[in-house]
């Protein structure tokens, strides 16, 4: 995956794809994509920077004070418009992955609807409830991590070399300076801060892409999505996960294909 500066790959030709990695503890734009990166890539020209709190933007410029889901889709959704204007870019498709790409493609498109021109949600997009507890850094452990990945496909046994391989390289950089204070505060409860995106407000065409055997946000949260959004269709991949790329990558490679080309 090349890269034009330390937090964006980029490769292609054709339309502007801006990929919006997703929220799990040590995650980062080159990981999360790679299974689909390539292809992708045959058809669009595509951005993928490192999220605020992530990979090479765990600290630094844009995270300073920000507590809660909310305040830091907006503060992604903020980086997105200034990574497109980097890179004179009037405008891009975006795909969102769940919690955190998911909901800083929300905010974006409800932000600066001028700048997008379709979008695809993935995995609920972080509209359903938040998880529980915060993932892994309770027990910091590689097997902590790696039981934290299985969760995310639909058959672990599928995809277990990836899985083992993955595991280490997210205990890293889940561990860096900086990187469990990061995660810790986009779950942390905030009385005030930015309203919620209402979807009805959204006026670009959306596809919310969920897995039949997610399990980590069940379709139902997509189903409820896409009624509110007045240009929202939903796609149920069979036999996927909430990974949906990587356990259907030639599905969702059509799936976002034909959607954007539309």
């Amino acid at each position: 995956m090349p890269a034009t500066s330390a937090d964006v790959a980029q490769a292609g030709a054709g339309p502007v794809l801006v990929l919006l990695h997703g929220g799990g503890p040590g995650v980062d734009a080159a990981s999360n994509w790679a299974a689909v990166h390539s292809e992708l890539s045959a058809e669009f020209r595509c951005l993928a920077p490192d999220l605020l709190g992530f990979g090479t933007r765990i600290i630094g410029a844009g995270t300073a004070g920000l507590r809660g889901p909310r305040a830091w889709a907006r503060a992604r959704a903020q980086q997105i418009l200034a990574l497109l204007d980097r890179h004179g870019l009037e405008r891009a498709h975006l795909v969102g992955n769940s919690a955190a790409g998911g909901a800083a493609a929300v905010a974006l498109l409800a932000m600066a609807p001028d700048r997008i021109g379709r979008a695809v949600l993935m995995g609920g997009a972080g509209t359903g409830p938040p998880p529980p507890a915060v993932p892994f850094y309770d027990e910091p452990t590689r097997e902590s991590m790696r039981a934290t990945l299985g969760r995310l496909v639909a058959d672990e046994s599928v995809h277990r070399e990836l899985l083992d391989d993955l595991a280490g390289v997210r205990l890293e950089q889940a561990l860096r300076p900086g990187a469990e204070e990061a995660f810790r505060s986009m779950f942390a409860h905030v009385a005030d801060g930015p309203p919620p995106v209402d979807p009805a407000t959204i006026v670009n065409p959306v596809l919310a892409l969920h897995g039949e055997r997610d399990r980590v946000s069940p379709v139902e949260v997509s189903e409820r999505l896409v009624e509110a959004l007045p240009h929202g269709r939903l796609a149920v991949v069979a036999g996927a996960g909430h990974w949906i790329h990587v356990d259907r990558p030639d599905e969702f490679r059509s799936l976002v294909g034909e959607f954007l080309s539309a």
